[in-house]
């Protein structure tokens, strides 16, 4: 069995309506820098993945800041950690005039409000999954160090900004309904429920940002059906058995894949990206598979894909389909 590049696995008749991963903070560009032999930081921006370490970020110090002119300063290895002694260091400020225009997901700037930080904030969940921040001047410091850049880019909260990523996955099967296995491994094929974001052409697991006041579950699901039952042409009974298929697999027993820091190319010295990824399987294949889904606005193509090693994904959505496959015993 060949595996199937996400560019030509595309099933006309399956769709699906979903927020872009990091809504409403769109980003004119997703790409992200590689580290050279030599260890620093390449300006060749590019879609691998990276996976989640408590190693020096790799995307949040890309030279240009996504969506923007703004070049960031430069920060090499050796200087990303907080505790390294650099008094030179000179980062550039910068927040995308979509944030300073005070849309409702978007904080203040700092002095006109003030946060209470690491802890829950009224609505707003100011506490890490890393555990307490710093705070230095009345801003919080990215955790994991240094990017070159402060202020909040695209990002709408100082600190940690929450994230949810439904991976919702099922076997493949052949027209008789048995488990397709690989070839090379003769493990079971499992198959994801992706987009291909518009403003970067890569393809991605579904996701959005959590509302304040929002349960992670919630977001899970919402983000997962929200646009897609409101695109549908279908009658009120259709979209009532839509619902009650997607309720009964989002609040069967998800498998927790992630939960922390990413390495996202809009973090910032005083803003960062945080996500829970949990994977929703359909074990039967008599639930969400049999959806009749469309693409929504923010997503250019929708697909179920070959869950393999050899993917090119959006950010470190690899990484997370990797802990699936391996979890479920599953071709990689």
């Amino acid at each position: 069995m060949k595996t199937i590049s996400p560019n030509i696995n595309w099933v006309a008749s399956v769709h699906l309506a979903l927020s872009l991963f990091g809504l409403p903070y769109v980003a004119g560009t997703s790409g992200f820098c590689r580290k050279n032999a030599l260890g620093r930081i390449s300006s060749l921006c590019s879609s691998a993945s990276v996976y989640m370490s408590p190693a020096a970020p790799v995307k949040a110090r890309c030279p240009v800041y996504p969506g923007s002119d703004t070049h960031r300063f430069l920060v090499s290895d050796d200087k990303v950690d907080w505790d390294t002694d650099w008094p030179q260091y000179s980062p550039v400020n910068y927040t995308a005039p979509t944030v300073l225009k005070k849309p409702v997901w978007a904080d203040p700037e700092i002095g006109a409000f003030s946060p209470q930080f690491n802890s829950l904030d009224g609505s707003v969940d100011r506490r890490s999954h890393e555990g307490p921040y710093h705070i230095q001047n009345g801003k919080p410091l990215n955790p994991h160090g240094r990017t070159g850049l402060e202020g909040r880019g695209l990002l709408g909260r100082w600190g940690p900004n929450h994230a949810a990523d439904p991976i919702v996955t099922r076997w493949k099967r052949d027209s008789t309904g048995q488990l397709v296995l690989h070839t090379n491994s003769q493990l079971p094929v499992l198959q994801f429920v992706s987009i291909k974001r518009l403003d970067c052409g890569e393809w991605a697991i579904p996701g959005g940002m959590v509302d304040p006041g929002e349960r992670i579950s919630q977001t899970l699901q919402r983000e997962f059906s929200e646009e897609a039952l409101n695109s549908l042409q279908a009658s009120p009974s259709e979209r009532e058995e839509t619902q009650k298929r997607i309720t009964e697999l989002f609040d069967s027993a998800g498998l927790q894949v992630y939960k922390g820091y990413v390495d996202d190319p809009r973090n910032t010295d005083n803003a960062w990206m945080e996500t829970v990824a949990v994977n929703f399987h359909d074990e039967s294949g008599n639930s969400v598979s049999e959806l009749p889904l469309q693409a929504g606005d923010d997503a250019g193509q929708v697909s179920w894909i070959d869950v393999d090693s050899s993917l090119d994904l959006y950010a470190n959505h690899l990484h997370f389909l990797e802990t699936v496959a391996k979890e479920r015993n599953a071709h990689w």
